[in-house]
């Protein structure tokens, strides 16, 4: 905001960063609508709600996921595991971070190994409704992540 009302100052004070130029004297009006343009231009991109992946799909709304022609069922645990791993596909997780984000804990509170048991049975679960891709894929000495 100022009263500088020349082109030249307008065009300096955009190009230095300034994601809008106003004027004096201004209305309240034409000031909340020039706020609200920025936020709407700042928001983050929502994340899709539909993550389709090899033969699998994954409605995050909904919290469903289903095989090619069936609905998968699963915990909600579960559930919560398969989204967060289907959202970085191809990223490597440790079974602290796992617990972290998926459970909200840490290794002070639960053991690793209630990682390494849940992914067994999503694991087991994708095999009974035949879904090879995507696949839960250990990385030996690390942890876990979602092969597209």
């Amino acid at each position: 905001m100022t009263g500088r009302s020349e082109e030249t100052d307008r065009v300096v004070g955009l190009e230095l960063g300034a994601d809008d130029y106003l004027i004096k004297p201004f209305s309240q009006r034409e000031l909340a609508a020039r706020i609200r343009a920025v936020l709407r231009r700042t928001r983050p991109d929502q994340p899709p709600s539909i993550i389709r992946l090899g033969s699998l799909l994954i409605d995050t709304a909904a919290r469903q996921i289903s095989a090619p022609t069936t609905p998968i069922a699963l915990t909600p645990l579960e559930y919560t595991l398969l989204a967060f791993l289907a959202a970085s596909p191809g990223q490597t997780f440790s079974p602290q971070q796992l617990l972290e984000h998926v459970w909200n804990s840490s290794g002070h509170w639960q053991t690793p190994s209630t990682v390494a048991e849940h992914i067994y049975r999503v694991r087991r679960k994708l095999t009974a409704h035949d879904v090879t891709a995507p696949r839960i894929t250990t990385v030996r000495g690390f942890g876990y992540r979602l092969d597209p």
